[in-house]
């Protein structure tokens, strides 16, 4: 019975000290710890799934059909406004006081400053937002050149609040510099290769230009991150 009972304590002994060197594992130090700071907003829409659906538009009135386009209440238009469907996070936006800003929504770091390089051709706007690096435009965030890029359509488009206007941004966005005007994207209009795509901040429509300019050449709003 003793024999019996000392086995049983033998290998119990050898079984929870092969689990604690399976918990042990490696003796090298641990990585940092990724960041978890996020918004309760940002935490309920992974909960839902939000997060990977399709931002709203931002538009939370309704106007009717005549030439005038008058206001009217939104119940039972089936119009935008009375849906405000889509994905959002509130504070949108994170002025991480370094020359850039964060997108809560979509994780895109915006250069703060929208209007730093003025009116560009298409190469142009491509090379000034290859080369920025820190120190240039009130950026004092360590980037190095490459960092930063041209934004594509979609990314540009993604900043539009579509119930505001001059400019189309969502209120409260903590942008300095921010022109009415047409920006580039780094994205090329496939039908007329001649063109690029630009999305005009005034009232957030997309609309082409020629490469080498138009009659008033776009912007340039570098971005940097994203997946």
């Amino acid at each position: 019975m003793k024999s019996t009972t000392a086995k049983r304590v033998f290998f119990l002994t050898i079984g929870l000290l092969l689990f604690g060197w399976t918990l042990a594992g490696t003796l090298d130090p641990p990585g940092p710890v990724a960041p978890t700071m996020v918004t309760l907003q940002q935490i309920y829409d992974k909960v839902n799934g939000a997060v990977v659906g399709v931002a709203n538009t931002g538009q939370t009135e309704c106007w009717d059909a005549s030439d005038h386009g008058y206001p009217i209440s939104c119940a039972g238009t089936g119009q935008d406004g009375a849906f405000q469907k889509g994905v959002s996070v509130s504070p949108r936006f994170t002025d991480n006081l370094n020359g850039t800003v964060l997108d809560n929504l979509t994780g895109l770091v915006w250069l703060k400053n929208a209007n730093c390089f003025g009116a560009q051709t298409w190469t142009n706007a491509l090379s000034n937002a290859n080369t920025l690096a820190n120190l240039a435009c009130g950026l004092s965030d360590g980037s190095v050149a490459r960092d930063w890029r041209l934004p594509n359509v979609k990314e540009l488009q993604s900043l539009i609040d579509f119930g505001q206007f001059f400019p189309a941004l969502p209120p409260g966005s903590p942008f300095s510099g921010v022109l009415s005007g047409g920006y580039w994207s780094s994205t090329t209009d496939a039908s007329i290769p001649a063109n690029a795509w630009i999305v005009n901040l005034g009232a957030g429509d997309v609309a082409n230009d020629p490469k080498s300019g138009g009659v008033q050449v776009p912007l340039v709003w570098p971005v940097r991150g994203g997946p």
